[in-house]
Parts: structure tokens; sequence; C-alpha cells
């Protein structure tokens, strides 16, 4: 996974991170920074991986006339319709029937063709399939994931240029894609890994659990369609090579870590964003005296109303 290449593309691109220190209070003992990658364009980090794949795409001649389609319902549809204003790429998002109305308006603010079909998300993803059978569009989501996880990874770069001597990067844990991209930058400096998922969605944990016990079939683990898969098979797979581990934690210690960020600092995180900072609040992750962390906070696509609550 070429993670350098990845920043040459997109520099001047994507917003640099930001780093700020944060007080005693998640880790004593233990110096923590906070990199504040939610201030990235289209409010997460998904924005660097989509850059980073239509512009190898481009530079490629692989880009077909009909552009690329997305259909995750989450934030990397709003990256890939970002990157592909930015390129001159139509793009294709197939969203339920219930997605917000503020989400389809940020969409086709950025440019996107928004189509609403399905009252669940396999509806609109089948939907998406048949779009792309006819019109030889790509899926985004799936097409190259070394690609987008590689934009993804230069995360750690900049938080090694802002934090000499890192020892532990920690992070949220979705599909795993920003996962691989740290962990392969991580790999070759001797950075311990820590990813962080909620009960409910821990894919990464079980995996690597399984994975103690027998010998799990990578392959099977990525889906093939689009979609998020149950975890990436690159995920698991730099989960085994590096210095990774993985922690689990519960939706009320994400949702105190959420509002302490808002308490303490005046910053508004997704849940899933405030999942990484739990896992030092939670002691899920413990810290050796003198230990430098940085905690990636990766999104802020979230209604902050209910922060007084």
């Amino acid at each position: 996974m070429d993670v350098e290449a990845a920043a040459e593309r997109i520099a001047g691109l994507v917003r640099p991170l930001t780093v700020m220190e944060a007080g005693p209070e998640y880790a004593p003992g233990a110096e923590v920074f906070l990199g504040l990658e939610f201030m990235q364009h289209t409010g997460s980090f998904k924005a660097r991986g989509a850059a980073n794949l239509l512009a190898a795409m481009l530079a490629a001649g692989t880009v077909p006339d009909a552009g690329i389609v997305s259909a995750t319902g989450r934030n990397a549809d709003i990256g890939f319709a970002w990157a592909a204003r930015m390129f001159g790429i139509p793009a294709t998002v197939f969203l339920t029937e219930s997605a917000a109305k503020a989400r389809v308006d940020r969409l086709r603010a950025l440019g996107a063709d928004v189509r609403v079909f399905g009252r669940t998300q396999e509806q609109a993803q089948d939907n998406a399939g048949l779009f792309m059978a006819r019109t030889g569009a790509i899926d985004a989501y799936t097409f190259d994931d070394n690609l987008t996880s590689a934009g993804a990874g230069t995360i750690l770069l900049e938080c090694l240029n802002a934090i000499p001597k890192l020892d532990t990067i920690v992070l949220a844990v979705g599909a795993g894609g920003m996962f691989s991209g740290v962990a392969a930058v991580a790999d070759g400096r001797g950075i311990r890994v820590v990813g962080a998922e909620p009960e409910g969605s821990c894919a990464l944990h079980a995996a690597l659990a399984a994975d103690a016990v027998l010998d799990v079939d990578i392959d099977s683990i990525a889906a093939d369609s689009l979609g998020a898969p149950r975890i990436s098979a690159a995920a698991l797979s730099w989960a085994r090579s590096a210095d990774a581990r993985s922690v689990v934690v519960d939706d009320d210690a994400i949702i105190r870590a959420r509002r302490s960020l808002w308490e303490g600092y005046g910053l508004v995180v997704e849940h899933g964003s405030a999942t990484a900072l739990a896992a030092l609040s939670t002691g899920a992750y413990r810290p050796g005296r003198g230990e430098r962390v940085g905690v990636i906070l990766c999104g802020a696509n979230t209604d902050p109303t209910d922060l007084r609550a």
C-alpha cells in the first residue's frame, strides 16, 4: 500500500490535519493529542481516500464515461461526490427513501445525481448495481480499496509531522479502510495501532478473536458487492501483521466521550468518531506513563442538538 504516493496525489486538494493537545482527563500520566480530521472537506476522512482513488484513476485513464456510483448510505457517499466534483467526474448516489433530506440536499449541492430508491439499504444497492450494469459506471467504494485506504493512511503521516515521537495511534473502526491505511504507515515505524469499536458493531474484534482460535479465510470476510463489508480483508491482514490491537466500548461511554469534547473543547463530532476517545476514557486501552498517544477524531456529520440533552 503506497501511502507516500497517495500523499503526493492529494497534496493541496485536502485540508492538512490539525492537531491539538488534550488535557490529562482522558489518560492520566500519558500525553494525549487529538487529530481533528473531522475538519476535513465533507466533514470526514473519506475525502482523502476518494481524492486519491479518483486522481489515480484519472492518471491511469480508467474512469468510465458514466463516472462513479456510491451507495453506502454513509460518509463515503459525500466523500466520493466531493472528489468527483473536484475532478469533473459524473457521480451517481443511490439512497434509501428514509435518507435524511439534509444528506440528499448536500449531495446534490456537490453535483451528484441523487437517486432515492428502495426502503432498505440493500434495495438501494441493488438499484445501483442495475445502473452500473446498464451504463458502465463503477462502484467507487469497492473498485480499489488499496487506493482509498492509502488515502486515509496519509492522516498518520501528517500526525507524525505534528507529534514527534508518537507511540500509539487510536482510531475508530468501521469497515476498516482508515485502520488499514494507518496500520500500513505505523507498521514500519514502530507505532502501536489501537482500533476502537462499539459493542453493537465490532467486526474487527470478532474476526481477530475467531482468528486466534482458527485460521480465518480473509477473502471471505470482505464484501464483493456494493456497500460496506463486515470488515475489510486488508484491515484484518494489517491487524495480524502490525503492532495492532482491538478494543470494544459500550454506547454510554461513546456518548459521554462525545459530550466531553463539546463541554471541554467546544468540538462536535459524530458518535462513531468519539468511539476512539472512549477507548481511552474507559480504560479499554490504558497507555503507560509518558506514552504519547494520538487520537483521530474522524467525522463530524452529526446533529449537534442533542449535546445538551
